[in-house]
């Protein structure tokens, strides 16, 4: 690197240092939004149904408008067959009393008239509850596409510190009481309040006192649905929660059931989840328990207040001030009118324990993205005049293109040349892991920790592709400060074996070919052999074709983990990180394995994890790590020279633990 170059580096590390303070200052903020987001899952925030209305009206603003429309004409219908009622008994039937031919073609026209209203009316709520249906399902999907495309967004640290289960509840659980709010509840609510304006408005033009005697009722009403739908909306939400808590713990168990058997933990693990499960039904019988007494109470009131209507009617028609019609549609009016409030009661709770999962999942939507203010990228490139200048063609040869302030454009080849200085780190900024972290891993270089379970292994390699950012020192790939580089092309350039497999529902070669989607067949089996995959996959009943689940049943952990190293072959990355990659291999299959891993790992830049120390023995580099530190460094030779802790471990004085 030239002199000029070095300084162009310095200049722009020290322009990431810069904005240290505040990454620390955006950090700290999102966590407050986020225990924010916490505090106010147990209560309505409307700006949350402001955000839900956005979705229906964004989307279907022209359904919507006609749902609206159709429920106003659905109400009113219903209203105007009510009053058309006195108008009938007033104007058609008393008068036909008494009469020895009455003329019944005027009664006729009458009800049919009636009947074609009632009719315009069950066609509109036809109408809203079919276009609700189609609202409601394209809503949960743009939902939960944005719910999944953020979640591709986030930082690995999201899903360290959130349970999976969790995760999958707000998908499920959360996605579904939002469906049933849009799709039942919100038009049943507007509907009510449609339908009891036009009823309040009807009932004070037939007769003001009895009126009042209906508000007097109405307010009862809703006394009692402020405390009990208070108390059930409240439990609601906290059955929420704990069937978040359930699920997630079931998930739990069910991916560590193995481990459960093997430790003998299944009493506890039943009184753990019985304990869970006893605060799911002590919210769920509290919840259900105000909801099922909120109904008869308003029913029962609506009837009182019925009674009372009938009495003071029957006194007002029999002193000539109101007429049979009139008090046969003011009765109507009570049952129209005490519906619709023990419906907005009873829709509330679903309303409001709909709207504590949509928190739940706009909070998800919300989590602060993965940041990446990289924008060295990695492209294509070709000698040209002696030069490396960017192809648009594929040459095999890769460069980091790295823009400067000055408005040039420098090229570096992809070499695979990893440089730690002075780097500390810390998943929590209190309680560093790592303490001063200096060394380097030249090109095509086997650099290999050694160390006990928590000195540091896996934080380092984790490092290297940005999963987490350091918190003082640099990093540099090639020469260049890896903050500076996009994640995704940072990432491009870095294969990974874990000792975790996962594989993916699917066939074999599809899975293989997960590391290079536009690889061909021929590729995919080259990367198997390569990997010494090949001879059990083609025994498998279908061979590469062989469809497997997720978790790879019917495959041994071994033929698990040697599809994961076939698929970090056909990657084809120049670093290469192998963390306990041949763990969970026997010593007769690691020995298979071996050679293909020699030939995988043959000019590039490794870095090795294992606790098995004779698959280290030849590297060029190995690291003895202890609580964050490197106590020791240099080769199998050099080490064993030293005869310190790295001779403990290799001549089984001590062990890692």
């Amino acid at each position: 690197m030239s002199k000029k170059e070095k300084l162009n580096n310095g200049l722009d590390d020290e322009n990431i240092n810069s904005k240290k303070t505040e990454k620390i200052k955006l950090a700290t903020k999102a966590d407050k939004n986020s225990k924010k987001a916490k505090k106010k899952s147990g209560s309505v925030d409307f700006k949350t149904v402001k955000r839900l209305l956005k979705y229906a009206t964004g989307i279907y603003k022209f359904q919507f408008v006609v749902v609206i429309i159709s429920i106003i004409v659905s109400s009113i219908a219903n209203v105007m067959g009510i009053q058309f009622l006195q108008k009938l008994i007033d104007d058609y039937i008393t008068p036909l009393m008494g009469q020895e031919n009455p003329d019944l073609s005027n009664l006729f026209m009458a009800v049919v008239g009636m009947g074609v209203m009632y009719l315009v009316g069950i066609t509109a709520t036809y109408i809203y509850n079919r276009l609700m249906i189609n609202i409601s399902q394209g809503v949960l999907r743009q939902v939960r596409e944005d719910m999944f495309n953020h979640m591709q967004s986030l930082p690995i640290k999201y899903f360290d510190t959130h349970a999976h289960g969790e995760i999958m509840s707000t998908y499920t659980n959360d996605v579904d009481t939002l469906r049933q709010m849009i799709s039942q509840s919100i038009p049943q609510v507007f509907s009510s309040v449609v339908t009891m304006a036009s009823i309040l408005i009807s009932m004070f033009t037939t007769n003001v006192y009895l009126t009042l005697i209906v508000l007097g009722m109405v307010v009862l009403m809703i006394f009692c649905a402020r405390y009990l739908g208070g108390n059930s909306s409240k439990y609601f939400v906290k059955q929420q929660d704990d069937i978040s808590k359930v699920n997630g713990y079931i998930e739990e168990m069910m991916s560590g059931q193995k481990v459960v058997k093997v430790f003998n933990h299944e009493e506890e693990s039943k009184e753990k989840f019985d304990e869970l499960n006893e605060e799911l039904c002590d919210s769920s019988t509290q919840a259900n328990m105000y909801a099922n007494v909120l109904m008869p109470c308003i029913a029962n009131i609506g009837n009182l207040g019925y009674v009372f209507v009938a009495i003071i009617g029957g006194m007002l028609s029999v002193n000539g001030i109101l007429s049979i019609g009139s008090i046969a549609a003011f009765l109507q009016y009570i049952k129209a009118f005490t519906n619709p409030v023990s419906q907005v009661s009873q829709q509330m709770n679903s309303v409001i324990m709909a709207l504590a999962g949509a928190e739940r999942i706009f909070a998800l939507i919300d989590e602060e993205p993965e940041v990446d203010d990289g924008y060295v990228t990695l492209v294509n490139a070709k000698m040209e005049n002696g030069k490396l200048v960017e192809s648009a063609e594929r040459t095999g040869i890769w460069a980091w293109k790295h823009p400067h302030h000055d408005g040039r454009v420098t090229y570096t080849r992809l070499r695979g040349h990893v440089e730690f200085e002075n780097v500390n780190f810390g998943y929590t900024p209190n309680k560093m892991v790592l303490h001063d972290i200096t060394l380097e891993a030249k090109e095509g270089q086997k650099v290999s920790f050694v160390g006990a379970t928590g000195a540091g292994k896996t934080t380092i390699t984790n490092l290297i592709n940005r999963f987490y950012d350091i918190q003082d020192g640099k990093i540099r790939y090639d020469g260049i400060n890896v903050k500076k580089i996009k994640k995704k092309d940072l990432r491009k350039s870095l294969g990974m074996v874990l000792q975790d497999t996962s594989l993916f529902t699917g066939t074999v070669k599809d899975n293989i070919r997960y590391a290079n989607l536009n690889a061909s067949d021929e590729d995919v089996i080259k990367a198997a052999k390569l990997a010494n995959a090949d001879h059990f996959i083609r025994n498998l009943p279908d061979g590469y074709d062989t469809v497997i689940s997720g978790s790879g049943e019917g495959l041994s952990q071994g033929q698990r983990q040697l599809l994961s190293i076939a698929r970090a072959a056909l990657y084809n990355p120049p670093v290469l990180i192998l963390d306990e990659a041949t763990s969970s291999i026997d010593t007769r299959t690691e020995q298979i394995v071996q050679k293909g891993m020699d030939e995988l790992m043959k000019g590039r830049t490794v870095f090795v994890i294992a606790h098995r120390l004779s698959t280290i023995r030849n590297s060029e580099l190995i690291m003895v790590l202890d609580h964050g530190r490197i106590l020791e460094r240099g080769n199998h030779k050099e080490l064993m020279a030293k005869q310190g802790m790295y001779y403990a471990l290799y001549t089984g004085k001590i062990e890692i633990e």
